[in-house]
């Protein structure tokens, strides 16, 4: 916690709460980062105590690109650009380059909140960017998160969006819980966690039909997604048939599932992040986009549940 104008404020900066009806939503100005939703008093996202930062990028947006640069490092017209390395285990750049940074509010309503953050040009990524999200609370209580980069350079600028939230269905266990995933095609990777291909999905990695999570151990991008109507839905259900549902619009062509035992005060927590591109996309150019100077790119993403 730290203390402003005599106030202790929690370790994740200012907090924007939003409601409506029995819906409400806590958004940190850290990361942007989604810190609790609930419906009726269930809560619907992994949370965590005032005095941390967001446990495995819990909530947290992802810009310039999500998951990993492979070594931190690609090429910009033919010369060579080198990221701060940020995942130190597997020696790699991860989660954009504003995991550690402060959004700001733009404007403030009852059930929604528009915050922005800068990205400076830096040694790695010499463009100058502006980051905003829109959270938003639907009349039935949906969530609604809109992410849109705007370019202030001079020049084109790569990049990809993302988001990390964990999912969860009130207390019960996660690991109880079945997940389906409707993806055709999954991504192979290297020990370093950078794809080296795309294969088919099978055993343990088709959750095309909902798959108990138990003991599930996934750390995995998937592709080929299954369209219903303009939107990708990814479902968390409970066996007395209430369920939680991540859907994106089709820019978020690619979902990153990961289960881990390793969630502060959980024994089993499972991320579903809805990425426009997949790891390492500034080296490979899969699902990579280019923003034209004074161009401006949005795409959004949401969560729903049946209680």
């Amino acid at each position: 916690m730290t203390t402003v104008n005599n106030m202790l404020q929690p370790a994740t900066g200012e907090q924007f709460r939003l409601t409506q009806g029995s819906a409400a939503v806590v958004v940190a100005s850290l990361a942007g980062a989604l810190r609790s939703y609930t419906v009726g008093g269930t809560q619907l996202v992994e949370t965590y105590p005032d005095d941390a930062v967001p446990p495995s990028a819990a909530g947290i947006l992802l810009a310039p690109w999500p998951n990993r640069v492979a070594g931190g490092r690609w090429e910009l017209d033919g010369q060579r650009q080198q990221l701060d390395i940020t995942d130190p285990a597997h020696g790699n750049a991860i989660h954009g380059l504003l995991r550690n940074t402060g959004y700001a509010a733009v404007e403030k309503t009852e059930s929604s909140v528009r915050l922005a953050a800068v990205i400076y040009p830096q040694h790695g990524y010499p463009f100058h960017l502006v980051h905003e999200v829109r959270y938003s609370l639907d009349a039935d209580g949906g969530l609604r998160v809109r992410q849109s980069l705007t370019n202030l350079s001079g020049s084109r600028a790569p990049f990809a969006l993302g988001a990390h939230p964990f999912l969860r269905l009130g207390e019960v266990p996660t690991e109880e819980l079945a997940l389906q995933v409707e993806g055709a095609v999954t991504l192979t990777t290297d020990a370093s966690m950078i794809p080296t291909g795309q294969v088919p999905v099978s055993g343990s990695r088709d959750l095309r039909k909902p798959r108990k999570i138990g003991s599930l151990a996934l750390d995995a991008a998937y592709t080929g997604l299954t369209e219903h109507g303009g939107q990708y839905w990814h479902t968390l259900s409970a066996e007395d048939g209430r369920r939680v549902q991540l859907w994106s619009d089709t820019a978020f062509g690619y979902v990153h599932v990961f289960v881990t035992d390793n969630f502060p005060g959980r024994t089993c927590a499972v991320a579903l992040e809805p990425m426009t591109a997949p790891a390492n996309a500034l080296n490979s150019g899969e699902g990579l986009r280019w923003l034209e100077p004074g161009g401006n790119f949005s795409a959004e993403w949401g969560i729903r549940a049946e209680l």
